[in-house]
């Protein structure tokens, strides 16, 4: 471009549309300088999805020889049927053995399709519900059942078919799992209503405030959106094939979140949490579609700040365990 100089600020305006949400899933990219007699060239090199249909801002985009457009319901189908042959990802695999009726369709349709497609898509929408499903990566047409997402997103009776998708919440009054407890709870159910309860239930039940001198701002025991960012992300990466539960623990002094399934993909112990893979692409998909989460891969630095600035310690991620991921959260003494 001549005359314009690439700088790293503009560089990571360009990485930002990988995990600013707008896109889902999110693509895998890189963005390189090169730096010329007149002038400095950005590349952007984007890799195919493996997961289509690709939205951005809620609408699939496609191109075709030279053409720019969005997908039409045909060719939506077409992409999803060319998932289902390449698809990796666990959640957007088939759930052999269900069919439409495990689905809760007003969950779907009321809760979920507003948040997920752009209103003029909507009301233009004629296909019938299994290809809506399909183009969302809840349904498989090709084996006529809902995918591992569909069940756990929108399930009458998810553990049915995944006996560990829940979260076990328990309260215990000492500082270790042999002293007595006072509460416990169970999260079971379609995700589209369970990570709302989680989000209602840690600020009713969990998070304290205290007022030290009248007129003074609140003290708070934990920040809320810490542990949101937190228990989402266990609820979003964990291995959904292990019968194991998410263990979500609050003790005297601390609470503790752990979920079944270690670092995944390209993440590492030495490159966390600065890199991040996905187990599930298209539950955080979900969530970042219902506003659980706000952006891909900041969860845990977002929860490291919430932290810092209510006053916590600073947060103990278990890492070295190749079946389980586990995170410290340490109580604010009021």
């Amino acid at each position: 471009l001549n005359g314009v100089e690439i700088n790293e600020k503009i560089l990571q305006i360009l990485l930002s549309f990988k995990n600013d949400g707008r896109i889902v899933p999110p693509p895998t990219m890189t963005v390189k300088r090169f730096s010329y007699h007149d002038g400095d060239l950005a590349v952007v090199e984007v890799m195919p999805s493996r997961v289509p249909p690709v939205r951005f801002k809620g609408k699939v985009c496609i191109r075709i020889g030279p053409r720019k457009d969005y997908a039409n319901e045909t060719e939506e189908r077409i992409l999803s049927e060319r998932r289902s042959s390449f698809a990796r990802s666990f959640d957007t695999q088939p759930s052999y053995g269900s069919n439409i009726d495990d689905i809760s369709t007003d969950i779907f349709k009321l809760s979920y399709l507003p948040t997920a497609i752009d209103k003029d898509t909507l009301d233009a929408n004629g296909r019938e519900l299994r290809e809506q499903l399909a183009s969302l990566k809840f349904y498989d047409l090709k084996s006529d059942c809902p995918t591992y997402a569909g069940i756990l997103m929108f399930g009458k009776n998810p553990r049915f078919y995944l006996p560990g998708a829940y979260v076990q919440y328990v309260r215990f009054t000492g500082e270790d799992e042999i002293s007595d407890f006072d509460y416990e709870y169970k999260f079971e159910g379609d995700l589209t209503t369970q990570l709302r309860l989680m989000d209602e239930f840690i600020k009713s039940q969990i998070v304290k405030k205290v007022q030290l001198k009248l007129g003074e701002d609140y003290q708070y025991s934990y920040p809320a959106s810490a542990i949101q960012e937190l228990l989402y992300n266990a609820v979003i990466h964990r291995d959904y094939q292990s019968n194991a539960p998410i263990k979500f623990y609050e003790f005297s002094d601390r609470i503790e979140i752990t979920n079944p399934g270690g670092l995944f993909g390209d993440a590492r112990p030495e490159n966390f949490p600065d890199k991040n893979d996905y187990r599930n692409p298209t539950l955080a998909e979900a969530a970042k579609n219902l506003g659980f989460i706000n952006s891909f891969n900041v969860g845990v630095k977002r929860a490291k700040a919430a932290l810092l600035k209510n006053g916590n310690p600073e947060p103990e991620f278990i890492l070295d365990q190749q079946t389980s991921f586990g995170v410290i959260i340490f109580k604010k003494t009021l």
